[in-house]
């Protein structure tokens, strides 16, 4: 059980060793973005190229502080519906039935008009009461009996409108419902934003939220990921495949491999049996790391230098 409330130092370096254990690799960089933001109780919004690991550290937080993990997956058109909440209408459309039947007994005594509306009224409230309300991921973090991770995935996918439903949670851990009132959080969740950047964040959000960038690994860091995640790959091929797919992140390609595709060809290799990188292999398996035609038929008349080059890396 990793705790935060002891010397910051102490604490942060038990983060970073948790995460190492949970198979996340990390830096002290990112070990004390997440104190910080546990201790400050502000969210923090992750950004960096796809594949290098934004959502895993969502992921391997929760394993660590062993939270739950509730994840809101973004897209374009994302409404608070999807996110926040909605109506159970189908529940109070039975309701309705019910108290339709039930409307002579309930307003029995009642005399005259204003008496009858008044007894109708209290009824008329219930219809928007907790019990119909169904909620999304972000209330049920919010609701939640112990502290959750919550993980707000690809903010960049949404549209600008979204952000403004998010502004008072990030804030204030609390959401307001017009019918209700304003529901606070029972334990303060552990936020994560992720962006690819493929859009400008507003200030309103960024100025809620801790900065986290994550670039692709550099060499010591990607071999070390790969021995943690492939530990059966040998430390030659380990080491020949981190420099091919170090030189690819150079080259003017329409995709860059990712960390997690470094993580597949590793997987790929092992499962060919390879020993050392070969000419026939990486062109065979190219498609792991390159995600586009063009990309790939531009590769391949370089791979026996790529390769060469590799070779030269020392374990």
């Amino acid at each position: 059980m990793i705790l935060i409330d002891k010397d910051p130092a102490s604490a942060i370096e038990d983060i970073r060793t948790g995460f190492e254990a949970a198979g996340y690799i990390c830096d002290r960089h990112i070990a004390t973005s997440i104190y910080l933001s546990m201790k400050l109780d502000k969210p923090i919004l992750v950004e960096g190229p796809p594949g290098v690991g934004k959502t895993e550290l969502a992921k391997a937080s929760s394993e660590i502080f062993s939270s739950p993990l509730i994840r809101l997956q973004c897209y374009e058109g994302l409404d608070e519906s999807k996110a926040l909440y909605e109506w159970k209408y189908g529940k109070q459309l039975l309701y309705t039935q019910i108290l339709k039947e039930k409307l002579g007994d309930l307003l029995e005594g009642a005399v005259g008009l204003e008496e009858s509306m008044e007894k109708l009224h209290q009824f008329g409230d219930s219809f928007y009461s907790e019990k119909f309300l169904e909620a999304r991921p972000l209330l049920q973090a919010l609701k939640a009996e112990e502290r959750t991770v919550l993980l707000i995935d690809e903010i960049d996918k949404a549209d600008h409108e979204f952000e403004a439903y998010l502004l008072e949670i990030l804030s204030d851990y609390q959401i307001s419902v017009p019918e209700i009132g304003t529901i606070r959080a029972r334990n303060k969740p552990l936020v994560f934003l992720t962006s690819n950047n493929s859009r400008e964040m507003s200030d309103a959000l960024k100025r809620r939220c801790l900065h986290l960038y994550i670039p692709f690994p550099d060499t010591a860091l990607e071999r070390r990921i790969i021995q943690k995640r492939v530990p059966e790959i040998g430390d030659a091929l380990r080491a020949q495949l981190v420099s091919f797919v170090q030189q690819l992140r150079v080259q003017d390609l329409k995709k860059l491999p990712a960390v997690s595709e470094t993580i597949d060809w590793a997987r790929t290799l092992l499962l060919l049996h390879a020993e050392e990188l070969d000419v026939d292999l990486v062109r065979n398996t190219l498609n792991i790391l390159l995600k586009f035609e063009d990309d790939i038929d531009n590769m391949n008349s370089e791979v026996p230098k790529l390769i060469a080059e590799a070779r030269k890396e020392r374990v």
